[in-house]
């Protein structure tokens, strides 16, 4: 079965405006995290997917200067972005990463994956987010490209089209979905923030990447940036405030909480 990993990036950003090209360890962010995608083993196949805005070509022109493959799509209808890449791609299912992610453990991308290609047909959609437990930066989704094809030509609602996912886990009796929880049996998702949203989150992830590139390689593992966390609270606390915090369509409770409001909403009105 044939994977398509897309990760989903746009220099649009009204908290921090083109942080996934903010440089740390001398390398713009996406480069890095990109690294630590195709590290996985099942990453075959990496896409990037940008937008057609003019601001975003800095972003398929670092493609082309790393050697990524790029799709250059709708600004907003990321889920059409995703759909088109796994068309383009010929593949049997997609995944999602989104480019907000930059410290991604590659370990965390394997599971997901495994979890979905493990039993072939038996899910429509597999993911690390409901309820999510990884540390807050390790968001994995995959979904076959059947179910992928149903939302893109199905889904009217903006917010479905722009977070991608939601019209195919917001349908527990349509769609056989299946979570994947961290192998530690920890939950770190509230307690760590490793996503990048804030000035703040990029002061972290900066200096882990400065501080651990160095002296553990290019694609430094989850427990050696938990570790520095721990051995440096002062740290860990830069972003604390926004512990908790991210999109909508990474707070799957939440989601699920909106969308169920606005589903009774319109069936009371008769829409």
């Amino acid at each position: 079965m044939g994977v398509v990993i897309v990760v989903q990036a746009r220099t649009a950003s009204t908290r921090l405006p083109g942080k996934v090209l903010l440089p740390a360890a001398g390398r713009p962010l996406l480069a890095l995290m990109l690294e630590r995608v195709r590290a996985a083993r099942r990453a075959q196949h990496v896409v990037v997917a940008t937008t057609t805005a003019p601001e975003d070509r800095a972003i398929a022109e670092l493609c082309q200067q790393i050697g990524v493959e790029f799709y250059c799509g709708h600004p907003t209808d990321c889920l059409d972005r995703h759909y088109q890449v796994g068309l383009r791609s010929g593949a049997d299912a997609v995944a999602k990463i989104p480019s907000d992610c930059p410290l991604i453990d590659p370990a965390a991308i394997d599971r997901v994956l495994e979890t979905f290609l493990a039993a072939p047909g038996a899910f429509d959609y597999v993911s690390n987010l409901h309820p999510a437990t990884w540390p807050d930066g390790n968001d994995v989704e995959v979904m076959s490209m059947r179910a992928l094809s149903e939302a893109a030509n199905e889904a009217d609602d903006a917010f479905d089209r722009e977070h991608t996912t939601p019209f195919i886990w917001s349908r527990p009796e349509r769609y056989a979905l299946k979570n994947v929880t961290w192998e530690t049996g920890l939950d770190y998702s509230k307690t760590r923030r490793l996503v990048l949203d804030w000035a703040e989150d990029y002061a972290v992830i900066h200096e882990v990447f400065e501080t651990l590139r160095p002296r553990s390689g290019a694609v430094f593992d989850l427990a050696s940036i938990l570790q520095l966390l721990a051995d440096r609270p002062e740290l860990a606390a830069r972003n604390a405030r926004h512990l908790g915090y991210s999109h909508l369509a990474s707070r799957p409770a939440l989601a699920r909480t909106s969308i169920a409001a606005a589903r009774s909403q319109r069936a009371e009105h008769g829409r």
